[in-house]
């Protein structure tokens, strides 16, 4: 018998935990090398944990939901085992705490899920009790989840509740948030606390944007295989009006402003863990085509957990777009260690003055919000009228005026 162990992957300098979201096999199967055994969620992103050997898995040494740190032995691997070979399940499979955090409550029956399922459960809509769980002791596992509501529900869940409640009488459920959503939590009240956040407003009318838009998207995603959309002309309108302004670009170190001599802009993204930022580098150098092809990928890998700790780490300015899920017009936090960031908000036609004359007019609402220690409210305003011309008028960007 060779055993080897299943280690928790290096994890940054910053993250000091990790938490085990959910085993994608059982002690006595047999793995190839390179498998993916395990999800590992820090307060950044969720890292996969492979095999290092084939083998047989002997032992689960970490049971879902168990908290870990870097180098923690996680698992143990039988590489001249057959599948047959079962270990005793020890008592460490099961960590209590997180068992309890995953079982939930419907009416009169308890349902075993892990943190993971439960989050897909209620993306879907789907109904736990509806779901048979081929985990341990009927546990249901990520892949149960993802295979729920591919038939038919024995019964239905109204998307607007929590589908693992009965809502019959006051119910209530006590959920764990995940690491991500409380290491949000915690810098969103480090932002509000730290800096003096102001706000300011303008509008703008985005029918140069659209008429361009009109004219060549068929052929910009031919040529580029990536559809045009809008997010694309905010970077670059932004990253003309931080070259202008260069204070909204900086960041405040104790008693000192750094100025930085690149743009690495923010992309806020949703994700089924919450709220996460990846960064363009050096976005002033790149192209509209290059943009697109980025923020694609980045909601892609997003949605997949699959974003790096590097690509979210840092960041010079941040843009937030509300206007994806129909806002109006919102007032965003700044993402430290940056200074400022941009919402920007729903396209919508509206009645307009111009020339005397009332007109519609495609209008966005835009804000930024600015740090008032290093920004003065007029570098904030000018910065935002910077934007708002060269979005009324792209041919500013490519004339870098």
């Amino acid at each position: 018998m060779a055993i080897i162990d299943v280690l928790v992957p290096q994890l940054s300098e910053s993250v000091s935990e990790a938490t085990l979201l959910d085993w994608k096999k059982q002690p006595g199967d047999f793995i190839e090398a390179d498998e993916i055994l395990i999800d590992v969620e820090t307060d950044k992103v969720v890292l996969e944990v492979p095999a290092p050997s084939a083998g047989v898995l002997k032992e689960i040494v970490k049971g879902d939901g168990s908290t870990v740190t870097s180098g923690e032995v996680l698992a143990r691997i039988d590489t001249e085992g057959k599948a047959t070979d079962v270990a005793a399940a020890p008592a460490a499979q099961e960590a209590p705490a997180a068992a309890a955090a995953a079982t939930a409550s419907v009416t009169s029956t308890t349902v075993i899920a892990s943190p993971a399922a439960n989050k897909i459960l209620t993306e879907k809509g789907v109904d736990p009790t509806t779901v048979a769980g081929t985990g341990r002791g009927g546990r249901i596992t990520k892949d149960d989840a993802q295979q729920a509501g591919n038939a038919p529900a024995k019964k239905a869940v109204a998307p607007v509740a929590p589908p693992t409640m009965s809502l019959d009488g006051r119910p209530e459920q006590r959920v764990p948030m995940s690491r991500l959503r409380a290491r949000v939590a915690e810098r969103l009240l480090q932002s509000q606390a730290d800096n003096a956040i102001l706000t300011t407003f303008n509008e703008v009318n985005m029918q140069g944007i659209l008429d361009l838009r009109q004219k060549y998207k068929d052929q910009f995603e031919k040529e580029h295989g990536v559809k045009l959309g809008f997010t694309s002309f905010f970077v670059k309108a932004a990253v003309a009006a931080l070259k202008k302004y260069p204070v909204v670009n900086a960041s405040v170190d104790g008693k000192d402003i750094i100025y930085h001599g690149y743009f690495d802009i923010g992309i806020a993204v949703g994700s089924p863990r919450g709220l996460v930022v990846p960064i363009l580098r050096n976005a002033d150098q790149m192209t509209i085509a290059d943009i697109e092809k980025q923020i694609a990928d980045f909601g892609a890998r997003a949605r997949d957990g699959k974003l790096s700790l590097e690509e979210l780490t840092g960041g010079t300015f941040s843009i937030s777009n509300g206007g994806v899920f129909g806002s109006m017009l919102s007032t965003p936090i700044i993402n430290p260690p940056q200074s400022a960031i941009l919402g920007i908000h729903a396209t919508k036609d509206r009645a307009v003055v111009e020339n005397g004359e009332i007109v519609i007019r495609p209008m966005n609402y835009l804000a930024m919000s600015y740090d008032h220690r290093i920004i003065d409210g007029r570098e904030a305003v000018l910065a935002l009228v910077a934007i708002k011309e060269a979005l009324e008028d792209p041919q500013r960007l490519l004339l870098d005026v």
